[in-house]
């Protein structure tokens, strides 16, 4: 079932029956498909509600406003070679020291698409941190650089972008980085897809402004879009501002 109106899609994403497609449990220990088996992200009831827990630690010592900061700083120190940074900024302050194995882990945590590189690339973040962090640095990865870079579009078609929080809630709404979404109805086996492009644009919602699903709603909204926005904003000012 495809389902692209908004209010469908806060019922959906707020009734405990919708769950996220089971990943593989049997993965090899350190390899990709043992990690996504280990997150909240691909878990649900209790387990998640525990994995989601233990995401607060990490969160707890990170300060939007230097992420900010920190990612305009990097930003400009590169040149405006800005692809990278939210994920460098990022690790330094989860205490990572490297953060080179990101990219390659991220291009399968969310498709499951497994490969040799991918399982090195876990095995390494492993040996480097706990699941709980990895979970933040995989999940703002691929979205956080596809926000900017929804966001640097829209900025090169319109009018000049002064306002980069703005420039963020529109693209928010209008470009998400994540298309779509699925879940799995526990009670038929169906899969149901929401299309997030088109919940968002739906015009029934009584305030455009506030009401995309791009970080998601109800029972598995992302647990830190404050910090996602600030390191996106952070590159966007080193390179319009």
């Amino acid at each position: 079932m495809l389902i692209t109106r908004h209010a469908e899609a806060e019922a959906v994403l707020s009734d405990a029956r919708y769950v996220p497609p089971p990943v593989r449990q049997d993965g090899a220990e350190g390899t990709l498909a043992w990690l996504r088996a280990r997150v909240s992200r691909f878990s649900s009831g209790e387990t998640h509600a525990r994995r989601r827990r233990e995401l607060a630690g990490p969160l707890s010592g990170l300060d939007p406003a230097r992420l900010r900061s920190a990612a305009r700083a990097l930003t400009g120190r590169r040149g405006g070679d800005w692809r990278g940074v939210p994920t460098a900024v990022l690790a330094e302050a989860l205490g990572v020291e490297d953060s080179g194995a990101v990219p390659a882990a991220a291009a399968g945590y969310l498709s499951g698409r497994e490969s040799p590189e991918a399982d090195a690339a876990a095995a390494e973040l492993l040996k480097q941190a706990g699941i709980p962090v990895i979970t933040l640095l995989l999940q703002a990865h691929a979205a956080t650089e596809g926000l900017i870079e929804n966001a640097l579009e829209r900025a090169a078609t319109g009018p000049s972008r002064d306002d980069i929080d703005e420039l963020l809630r529109e693209t928010l709404r209008w470009d998400p980085p994540l298309t779509a979404t699925r879940r799995l109805d526990t009670r038929t086996g169906d899969e149901v897809v929401i299309d997030l492009v088109a919940a968002n644009r739906d015009p029934r919602p009584c305030d455009p402004a506030g009401s995309h699903l791009t970080f998601g709603h109800g029972l598995r909204p992302c647990p830190a879009p404050e910090h996602a926005l600030a390191l996106a904003a952070g590159v966007l000012e080193g390179l319009l501002t």
